[in-house]
């Protein structure tokens, strides 16, 4: 009988996606269920990203470019230009989403059975890609007492092996809207120079950094030029999760070189998503930004004031993104999350919530807490934390003086 390889075998499910059927399940039986447990957002898709598809509809639809169209790397690189980073188009890649770009970052930095050390928790899918690209993600843990920040340098050091090949950061963060400053980044710096290794920074997120924040990018050390690889999708950016549209950008021609070569076994990303994109990079002004930034932080803050003063709950206030890991006075985050969509509900509704668990990589870790996405409208966030809230004081599996 034929047997399942090594790597799909070993491949983690999606803790994000998994309760899914539970909450197809609750939906059946008439529960309205709020998700905040996937980062899909509900701000509206420009209009104009549409009539920018309309008008460049074209007789056949073609194969593009492998590096994707010209027009978006260029609008690319002068969405860069404008954030006073200077990013050559011919330094850009246009990837089939973000989720590509780690990818082919992966399996362009290493080799197989070589090792990415990286900041758990983390974003779950990193732990996929890197089972495809044949490679281990070595963690290292940072907790929720402050605010999931970078540990010592010393920390990550001892876990450097000479199988390591890169670190790898996400800022703002997936699951813990932590933004990594200056000094942070300033300290991997100085230890993949010391080492010899490559920098992967995770940055769909960059837009929204709140309270008056800057994000910080790797690509504004330059000493580090040409050991950056940065990923990046339209996803988020533009509430475009569907059109699977990402890019990577590396300063350093060898590396680019290589990922061409990966990019040409795929073919082309999606030609007409392109054509739409290209045209909200170069006309979407600073207002753009700036409100939808708004609108997340405005959620946070409502997170905040709803969740703040609950008996056993524990998180330091977000800096970015729309995420939010929080620590819940619980047996298990898995049993408390299939409860709620099992057992519970409040007036005919209840809330979908991640478990954070499955944003470790080191086994035991996370089991108390949950990763929320502020994604829905205000009113419908008041509601979900109103039933998160009954729900964490009726849940069988409490713990007491958590």
């Amino acid at each position: 009988m034929a047997h399942l390889s090594g790597r799909v075998a070993s491949m983690q499910a999606s803790p994000i996606r998994k309760l899914t059927p539970l909450s197809d399940a609750a939906e059946k039986r008439g529960t309205k269920v709020y998700h905040l447990n996937i980062g899909q957002p509900d701000i509206p898709t420009p209009q104009n990203y549409w009539q920018a598809i309309r008008e460049s509809e074209p007789r056949v639809l073609a194969y593009g470019p492998s590096q994707g169209l010209a027009v978006l790397r260029k609008a690319i690189s002068g969405y860069y230009e404008r954030a006073g980073i200077k990013v050559p188009e011919d330094r850009v890649m246009i990837t089939t989403g973000g989720s590509e770009a780690v990818y082919f970052a992966f399996m362009a930095a290493c080799s197989h059975g070589d090792e990415v050390v990286c900041f758990e928790p983390f974003y779950t899918n990193y732990n996929g890609f890197a089972s495809m690209a044949g490679i281990t993600l070595v963690p290292v843990t940072s907790s929720v007492e402050n605010g999931f920040h970078l540990p010592s340098r010393e920390a990550i050091e001892a876990v450097i092996t000479p199988r390591t090949k890169a670190i790898l950061i996400c800022s703002p963060n997936n699951p813990t809207g932590t933004v990594l400053g200056s000094e942070e980044i300033g300290i991997l710096s100085d230890i993949v120079r010391k080492y010899d290794l490559f920098l992967l920074s995770d940055e769909v997120y960059r837009d929204f950094v709140f309270d008056g924040g800057k994000h910080v990018s790797v690509l504004e050390f330059p000493g580090i030029a040409d050991r950056v690889i940065v990923m990046d999708s339209i996803s988020k950016r533009f509430s475009s999760c569907g059109a699977r549209l990402g890019n990577l950008i590396c300063l350093n021609t060898d590396v680019m070189g290589g990922i061409l070569k990966l990019g040409q076994a795929r073919l082309c990303p999606p030609t007409m998503a392109q054509y739409g994109a290209a045209w909200i990079y170069e006309h979407l002004g600073a207002s753009y930004y700036h409100d939808v930034a708004l609108t997340y932080q405005r959620r946070r803050d409502l997170l905040m004031q709803e969740l703040e003063g609950v008996p056993g709950v524990f998180f330091l206030r977000p800096e970015g993104a729309f995420y939010a890991t929080i620590r819940v006075p619980v047996d298990s985050a898995d049993g408390f999350a299939a409860w709620l969509l099992n057992d519970f509900s409040v007036d005919g509704a209840t809330v979908m919530v991640s478990p954070a668990a499955g944003f470790y990589a080191t086994p035991g870790m996370g089991e108390d807490e949950i990763r929320l996405a502020y994604v829905i409208n205000d009113d419908d966030m008041r509601k979900a934390l109103g039933i998160l809230k009954q729900g964490l004081r009726e849940y069988p599996g409490m713990v007491a003086g958590h």
